[in-house]
C-alpha cells in the first residue's frame, strides 16, 4: 500500500468496531454499497479451530447491499505500524483480500478506505448458511480469541449503540442466546 505518508482510513464493519487494536486520529459512520456484512467465513484461528470451526463476519459483494460501519482515519505517524498489526491480524489466512472501497462518511464526504473482502474462491468461504446453522457454530466455538458467541455479541452490540443495528445480527445474537441456555 502506497502513500501512507498521509495516513490511511480503513472500514470497520465487525470486530473493528469494538476492538481496533490501533491508533487513530478521527472515525465516522460510513456506508460501503455493493457489499454485505455476512457471517460467511470459517474461523480456524481467532474465534474457531481447525477441529470446530466458528464463524467470522466479512464484507461479501453483493450487488445493490449496502454494510453502515465506521471509517478510522489512521495518522501518518502511526501509519506503517497500524497496516502491519491490521495485516497480521486480519491476513492471519488467505480467505481476506485487501481492498480500496469507495466510502460515503455520514457527513456526505466520499473517501477510499481500506477493507478486509472474503475471497469466495477460498476454502474457508463458507457461502449462504442459514441463520439456524450459523447458531449452531457460534453458540459452539472457541477460538484464540475467545468464543464465537462474544465476537457476535459484541458486534450486535456496538452496532445497535451506534445506531447501526443489523436485524440479522439481531436475530442470530437471539438464537445463539436460546441456544447456549439449553
Amino acid at each position: 500500500m502506497t502513500g501512507l505518508e498521509n495516513g490511511f482510513w480503513v472500514f470497520g464493519y465487525g470486530s473493528l468496531l469494538w476492538n481496533p487494536e490501533f491508533e487513530f486520529i478521527d472515525h465516522a459512520p460510513a456506508v460501503l454499497n455493493d457489499y454485505a456484512r455476512s457471517f460467511c467465513m470459517w474461523s480456524i484461528h481467532h474465534r474457531g479451530s481447525p477441529e470446530l470451526p466458528g464463524l467470522v463476519l466479512a464484507l461479501d459483494a453483493h450487488k445493490g447491499a449496502q454494510c453502515q460501519g465506521v471509517a478510522f482515519r489512521v495518522g501518518a505517524d502511526t501509519a506503517v505500524k497500524s497496516l502491519a498489526d491490521l495485516r497480521e491480524r486480519e491476513l492471519v489466512s488467505s480467505a481476506y483480500v485487501e481492498h480500496h472501497v469507495p466510502l460515503r462518511l455520514n457527513d456526505g464526504r466520499d473517501i477510499t478506505a481500506l477493507a478486509y473482502v472474503i475471497d469466495p474462491s477460498h476454502a474457508q468461504y463458507t457461502g449462504n448458511l442459514t441463520l439456524n446453522r450459523q447458531a449452531e457454530i457460534i453458540a459452539s466455538a472457541t477460538g484464540g480469541r475467545g468464543p464465537n458467541c462474544e465476537y457476535l455479541f459484541n458486534t450486535a452490540s456496538h452496532l445497535a449503540t451506534l445506531g447501526m443495528e443489523d436485524d440479522d445480527l439481531t436475530i442470530l445474537a437471539a438464537k445463539v442466546r436460546a441456544r447456549m441456555a439449553l
